[in-house]
């Protein structure tokens, strides 16, 4: 009775390792493929738009906002 548990164990432990396997080859052979596609068909990136702000007047509400928060903290 204990060597059918251990065959059993061990059928179902190989098995588990056997899609392990696969499963990390597929995933390596889908990062070569996609590497490769990416090559011949790269995607759009979106150019980033510049936002033109005043670092002073950023400075000035930062400075606003943490005499508020100290005003209602006391």
């Amino acid at each position: 009775m204990i060597t059918e548990g251990l065959i059993i164990t061990a059928i179902g432990m190989g098995t588990v390792l056997m899609f392990l396997i696969v499963l990390v080859c597929s995933i390596n052979l889908t990062a070569k493929v996609l590497t490769f596609v990416n090559k011949f068909l790269p995607e759009e990136v979106a150019e980033p738009v510049k936002v033109a702000s005043n670092s002073s007047s950023n400075d000035e509400n930062i400075a606003v906002a943490i005499a508020v928060a100290r005003m209602n903290m006391k």
